[in-house]
């Protein structure tokens, strides 16, 4: 199913200068995605993340034949490329349609997108396992602290039925590092989520419910709660299992139900190997490595650091793949870097992680 490079008429691109791949590779470590891990990136200085994001573009753009398609069908200079606002974005739905890795073999291993029987899923071939435990361990920590300082609760029912979640993966592994005894899944079992919950709460145990949309809002329709202990996060997925509400909504409802101030969210999809954490209001803070600029919805190639437009994200942990992608999320990046999703682009495809435009 890869794409064969000499399809492509793939040539390497004359880009930058040599220098920025060798501070790269020095930097970094080994351009073997076995080997290579987050160490490095997730002390990231935000004084080096457009020197690292500009070597990561050069080294995909020769060594990744979707990536390098691209930009040539773009007729763009690499060699102009200065500023983060001017790297080219790989349109997300090229995951659907494509193949894409970095470097000279197809990795066997894929995560994918959830979806509807209708939809076509989104895969993302992955190198190394590694780099992306790495990558959500290290955010994880950054913004929640141990995960052992947690009993972890994930009602995550659609996607616990489907293989090659990469949500699922992250969460299973976030449930074994808690090492709580009552961390664990649930399908649709609320009974017994109910009361796990009531028992944690009795014992002022911090907790983290991490669920999908729908699925919290059944459950908290058939069990109300005063949570005390209890931080509640979702990720986001209606897929049509009930009307889709805008984020301030579905957060006011969700709040009221377990009688919590703040809706804790993950904002992670298939294509991506990191994820943005919301503590409360619906607006999201990136890890290190991560950063999100916005597009012009009338003009994909008008970038900007700040703005309302077109979510483009940096994902450096993205290394075996294409850490350039431009999603079909509408939002507004702040200043300081934080962002808000207010919806989707009209023509694309219902994502699980998607909610109206307000």
């Amino acid at each position: 199913c890869c794409f064969c490079h000499s399809s492509f008429n793939y040539n390497p691109c004359k880009i930058l200068h040599s220098v920025f791949i060798n501070t790269f590779v020095t930097n970094l470590g080994s351009m073997n995605g076995e080997t290579w891990n987050m160490e490095d990136l997730k002390d990231l200085a935000p004084s080096n993340f457009l020197r690292t994001a500009l070597s990561l573009m050069a080294y995909q753009a020769s060594n990744n034949a979707v990536y390098n398609e691209w930009i040539q069908s773009m007729k763009l200079q690499l060699d102009s490329v200065e500023y983060l606002e001017q790297i080219p974005f790989l349109p997300i739905h090229f995951f659907k349609t494509h193949t894409i890795y970095t470097g000279t073999e197809c990795p066997r291993f894929y995560f994918e997108s959830s979806g509807t029987t209708q939809d076509t899923v989104s895969k993302h071939f992955v190198k190394a396992l590694s780099v992306y435990e790495q990558s959500f361990m290290h955010c994880f920590q950054q913004f929640y602290g141990s995960p052992k300082d947690y009993c972890i609760l994930g009602l995550l029912p659609n996607y616990l039925e489907r293989q090659h979640s990469s949500l699922v993966y992250m969460t299973n592994h976030l449930i074994q590092a808690s090492a709580n005894p009552e961390s664990g899944f649930y399908l649709y079992d609320f009974e017994k989520l109910n009361i796990t919950l009531a028992a944690l709460e009795k014992a002022q145990q911090k907790t983290i419910l991490i669920g999908v949309s729908y699925a919290l809002m059944d459950f908290v329709d058939a069990y109300p709660q005063a949570l005390n202990h209890t931080m509640v996060m979702e990720t986001g997925g209606m897929k049509g299992r009930k009307q889709e509400l805008t984020k301030p909504a579905l957060h006011a409802y969700l709040a009221d139900g377990f009688g919590v101030q703040d809706i804790h969210s993950e904002y992670g999809m298939t294509e991506l190997l990191s994820q943005a954490y919301s503590k409360g209001g619906g607006i999201y803070a990136c890890p290190p490595w991560m950063k999100v600029l916005v597009a012009d919805e009338s003009d994909p190639t008008a970038l900007n650091a700040t703005g309302r437009g077109v979510l483009h994200i940096i994902d450096l942990a993205n290394f075996n793949s294409c850490a350039f992608i431009a999603t079909e999320d509408i939002g507004i990046v702040y200043p300081d870097g934080s962002f808000e999703v207010l919806g989707r682009l009209d023509q694309s495809a219902r994502r699980g992680c998607s909610l109206l435009v307000v």
